[in-house]
């Protein structure tokens, strides 16, 4: 069963919270984004196996703890996911970073998929799907479908902003992806936009509204 963890940490609660701020900038929504992913992907990794490996410090020899060599992909979802990326690499810079292009219908809200491109080995690789909002899910459950079609096995998916009907859609198409949320909201209104949420992300990263 997939674990879903709502962060709690003062730093990122704060910055969630200048995010949602209709009057902050571009750039500095942009720095956010950077700095919570940054936050946010320390804990992500939490579990990343290692391994014990002998070095010499300047004192003596001693047994050290290391990753144990399970490789990492980052994969955003186009556009708004791009936010998260460098903050990431920031943290895990060896990861290699697939690109997955969704867009919402205006109707349906369904996703369509206009871009996919992965690591060869996504098949070795722990997976970290990352998109600013889970609102209906959609985006969310086509991206693990594509990942799983292309041969990835572990797979996590991390947001900034989740609605519960995201997330039960999430966990029931995929219940073995874990979810790592910085803020869970209320809900979702008539046109499937998050509540309270901080409008468009992607529109709000590139300034394009």
């Amino acid at each position: 069963m997939a674990k879903i963890m709502v962060f709690d940490h003062p730093l990122i609660q704060h910055k969630v919270s200048m995010m949602r701020d209709k009057n902050t900038t571009s750039k500095e929504f942009r720095d956010l984004a950077r700095e919570v992913a940054m936050l946010m992907a320390y804990e992500v990794t939490r579990d990343l196996p290692t391994k014990d490996v002998e070095i010499e410090t300047p004192i003596c020899k001693t047994k050290v703890k290391m990753l144990a060599g399970l490789d990492t992909a980052i994969i955003p979802i186009l556009r708004a996911g791009l936010g998260f990326v460098d903050g990431m690499l920031e943290i895990i810079p060896n990861a290699k970073v697939g690109h997955v292009g969704l867009y919402r219908d205006p109707d349906s809200h369904e996703p369509v998929e206009y871009y996919c491109k992965l690591p060869e080995d996504i098949d070795k690789r722990r997976v970290i799907i990352v998109d600013p909002m889970l609102a209906t899910g959609g985006s969310a459950v086509a991206a693990c479908d594509f990942v799983k079609r292309k041969g990835a096995k572990d797979v996590t998916f991390m947001c900034l902003i989740a609605a519960p009907e995201g997330i039960e859609a999430l966990t029931t198409a995929h219940p073995d992806v874990d979810i790592f949320i910085a803020a869970k909201d209320e809900c979702l209104n008539e046109n499937a936009y998050i509540v309270p949420g901080l409008g468009d992300a992607g529109d709000r990263i590139f300034g394009t509204k």
